[in-house]
């Protein structure tokens, strides 16, 4: 089945009407809306909105009809501003074009300050309350019902998912803060997680946790004691060199990704059968850095299917360069999908656009979504139609 989505939220989709945008969404030769089922906060611009140009969602909340039966202490919050109304029931009841739902898993706030038991924490015992743990019981419960919920109850074709992993330390937290300059050995050796789940899975695996956890601890906290501020290229050396020659972080990064993709593997056992599952592997730009987050993606594009790739990059050569080091890494497993984004800060030229599409589909990548419906000027939409419809 062909994939040429579009992502939208439900609040732009409440305000326009369903019947109103996926006519203009078919008049751009998209086949696919992919709506956000599950979502986090947010300050976002919209340039053609109707009522109001700036908009903040309700944060962590789901966008459809949840039903609380199928989840344990972790159940989905509901989303207050649209009240009863279903945009997702909307949709698949439109039939005009296919359905697809985007679940943001672990990155909640509003449920993690709810279960601190369920969230990471650093090597302080420091919750970080924006990220559900994956190696949380309750957290992964939480997840696999998203996914279980939405494609049962609606006849949806499948589901991108997002956000299954570890969020990195510096991920935008409101009014985010530090009297001291970051970099990368910091902010790595910060969000690591040691929360009593991946301690105990860890040493359950062979891997002295407790004792790594006091190590880092240590490491961290002599380092904030100090007044040395590592260079950005020394501390991208610094911790290359941690992830060779320390045994203990190898494990502990290997351990890791085991977590995610088995949770990749229940959501996938969990879901209706002819439903496709695809991952949206990581934060990370390029998408190879999404091995820090327990995206294996090898071992993701075969336990799930299909991997959803951000190419949120400035220039087509640059989103050559990723798509040719993901085939490099799912090694002919599974299919590969492309996410683009039609404006700044990456593609903001149309010419570089159509270069990036054109490159995307030179490697093989036919199946492709643009982000963000309500994000991106009119000019800006016009490009997507003129890539698929093959003008310039």
């Amino acid at each position: 089945m062909s994939y040429k989505a579009i992502y939208t939220y439900a609040w732009d989709l409440a305000e326009t009407g369903v019947a109103a945008a996926t006519a203009e969404f078919r008049d751009l030769g998209l086949d696919t809306v992919t709506i956000a089922g599950s979502y986090h906060a947010g300050k976002f611009m919209r340039p053609h909105g109707k009522a109001g140009k700036v908009f903040f969602p309700d944060d962590g909340t789901v966008y459809f009809n949840a039903d609380p039966s199928r989840y344990g202490a972790i159940k989905p919050a509901t989303n207050g501003p649209l009240g009863e109304r279903d945009l997702l029931r909307e949709l698949t009841d439109d039939g005009s074009m296919a359905v697809n739902v985007w679940l943001v898993l672990l990155h909640n706030t509003r449920l993690g300050m709810v279960h601190p038991q369920a969230v990471v924490r650093n090597a302080f015992d420091d919750p970080y309350f924006y990220n559900l743990c994956p190696s949380s019981p309750d957290a992964r419960a939480y997840a696999v019902g998203l996914a279980r919920d939405v494609t049962e109850n609606y006849p949806v074709r499948g589901i991108s998912v997002e956000a299954p992993g570890f969020t990195p330390y510096a991920h935008g937290y409101h009014h985010e803060f530090a009297l001291m300059k970051s970099n990368v050995w910091l902010e790595n050796m910060l969000g690591l997680c040691f929360c009593s789940h991946c301690v105990a899975g860890a040493e359950k695996a062979g891997i002295e946790a407790r004792r790594f956890k006091a190590e880092v601890a240590g490491d961290v906290a002599t380092y904030l004691d100090s007044d040395i501020d590592y260079p950005a290229d020394m501390a991208e050396a610094f911790w290359r060199a941690d992830v060779a020659t320390n045994v203990d972080l190898r494990r502990y990064l290997d351990f890791r990704s085991g977590v995610v993709t088995s949770l990749i593997g229940e959501i996938r056992s969990a879901v209706r059968k002819d439903a496709e599952v695809a991952v949206i592997p990581s934060v990370a730009r390029p998408t190879g850095g999404a091995w820090y987050e327990g995206s294996d993606l090898a071992a993701m594009a075969d336990t799930a299917g299909i991997v959803e790739a951000c190419f949120y990059e400035p220039s087509a050569m640059r989103v050559k360069a990723d798509l040719f080091d993901i085939r490099r890494r799912l090694k002919g497993k599974g299919t590969l999908r492309g996410i683009l984004r039609p404006s700044h800060p990456d593609l903001a030229s149309k010419g570089e656009f159509l270069e990036a599409i054109a490159a995307l589909r030179e490697g093989g990548v036919e199946d492709l979504a643009f982000y963000n419906w309500g994000h991106l000027r009119r000019a800006n939409l016009a490009w997507i139609g003129d890539a698929l419809r093959g003008t310039t």
